[in-house]
């Protein structure tokens, strides 16, 4: 087969890397790829989100499958505008990845079927939002932009202060652009949190190995929110008992919700819990692959990535069993000093070999660019560094050995990952 994946980070490169161990891809395409990727697959200088560009791109090569990853294209369309080329396509069409693309729409989904999430309130009018909140009186309280913010539309306020410069950045100087012309207030929820993604064919869903995200920039989960700073798999909080109450009160009611108003979700769910002391809630969906979760989650899958998407656009993902390998998995984010305000770009890499590896190590490159063999760095998040083994701490050992390896001026990477899952081990 000949597939082109759509996006440019860490996660695509985890995603190409899976694509390029499997016997059945002939050749692999990105657009618009980074330095890392390019060692495995062809890249092409297509925006994610441009899709007039990334058909023409797909008919060009005369691919068999466009491997869709980052949100952006999915909620303008891309599926879509490939399927009706004739294309194959993983990923799920516009209706169904408004899951992610609006947050009112999920959460009045969740309201509508009963599936267990944050009491909320939407809100069109900073006046009456903040006339609500004055109301409530209770801190601290979720705010979120209902569209597409980079991971970042979400503020958890401590106080009224807060919360109202947060009502301001994201409906008056619409620091998201329209995706805050709605906002949603939510009550904050207390619990570990617990990132867990699915195959789903919009019939049946399979979950795959949980992780644990660490989104704050500094140690002790101090500091800015972003893309995320590092994960671990499996997540310890989320027990075989855990997980068959999220399948029966979450997963499927989701899957069938979706079905149920003619919008059948097919490619990667991705389901953000938090395990509350009333049980799982969803914070959110997402209508892709997770990252860096993906970082953690496919070098511990078994089974034929190829074998996956091809039963899920066949609609048989029934019949497929799914395979995953004894272990942990641990991922390290570099990141450029500054993120995730502003960052200088363009620095020398050292420490990385001709394919932009280090021993021992899958080294995932989410902000790099490759001039002559050298790469530089071209983003807030550089790189991720992955390590797999038996134990959850030998992973990290293994991972944290990886990044001593590597340098760039400046660089900047979380020294506590997986600190909390360890204490939930011990």
């Amino acid at each position: 087969m000949k597939i082109l994946v759509v996006g440019g980070g860490g996660r695509e490169h985890a995603i190409v890397m899976k694509l390029a161990g499997s016997p059945k891809v002939d050749a692999l395409y990105c657009a618009p790829g980074n330095g890392g990727i390019a060692k495995y697959a062809k890249c092409f200088p297509v925006k994610a989100t441009d899709i007039d560009g990334m058909v023409k791109l797909a008919k060009e090569l005369a691919v068999d499958l466009v491997f869709v990853a980052p949100d952006d294209p999915l909620v303008l369309g891309m599926a879509d505008a490939m399927q009706a080329e004739g294309f194959m396509t993983f990923g799920p069409k516009k209706n169904a990845a408004i899951l992610e693309g609006s947050k009112v729409f999920s959460k009045e989904l969740m309201q509508k079927y009963h599936i267990p999430t944050a009491e909320y309130r939407v809100f069109d009018d900073p006046k009456a939002a903040e006339a609500y909140l004055k109301e409530k009186n209770e801190y601290p309280t979720v705010i979120k932009a209902d569209g597409l913010a980079l991971g970042k539309g979400v503020v958890i306020a401590q106080n009224e202060k807060e919360a109202f410069d947060a009502i301001a950045s994201i409906m008056e100087d619409k620091i998201f652009g329209e995706s805050g012309s709605q906002i949603v207030i939510e009550e904050f929820l207390t619990g570990p949190e617990v990132s867990v993604l699915s195959f789903t064919d919009g019939k049946t869903v399979r979950p795959m190995v949980s992780s644990m995200d660490h989104k704050r920039a500094l140690d002790g989960d101090q500091g800015l929110n972003t893309g995320g700073m590092g994960t671990v798999a499996p997540n310890p909080y989320y027990t075989a008992d855990i997980a068959q109450q999220c399948m029966d009160t979450i997963f499927l009611p989701t899957i069938r919700a979706m079905q149920e108003e003619g919008r059948p979700f097919t490619g990667c769910l991705y389901f953000g819990l938090m395990l509350t002391p009333k049980g799982p809630k969803v914070i959110e969906y997402n209508c892709r692959f997770g990252d860096p979760e993906t970082q953690v989650v496919l070098p511990l899958l078994d089974t034929d990535l190829v074998d996956i998407m091809l039963a899920i656009w066949n609609g048989t993902l029934d019949q497929l069993d799914i395979r995953w390998k004894n272990g942990c998995a641990a991922c390290v984010v570099m990141a450029s000093g500054g993120y995730p305000k502003k960052y200088v770009t363009g620095l020398p890499i050292s420490g990385l070999d001709e394919n932009g590896q280090t021993a021992n190590c899958f080294v995932y490159h989410a902000g790099t660019k490759l001039d002559d063999e050298t790469f530089l760095t071209a983003g807030g998040r550089v790189l991720g560094v992955t390590a797999t083994a038996e134990t959850l701490p030998e992973a990290l050992e293994t991972a944290y050995a990886g990044v001593k390896t590597i340098s760039f001026q400046d660089a900047h990477y979380r020294k506590d990952i997986g600190q909390r899952a360890l204490k939930a081990l011990s």
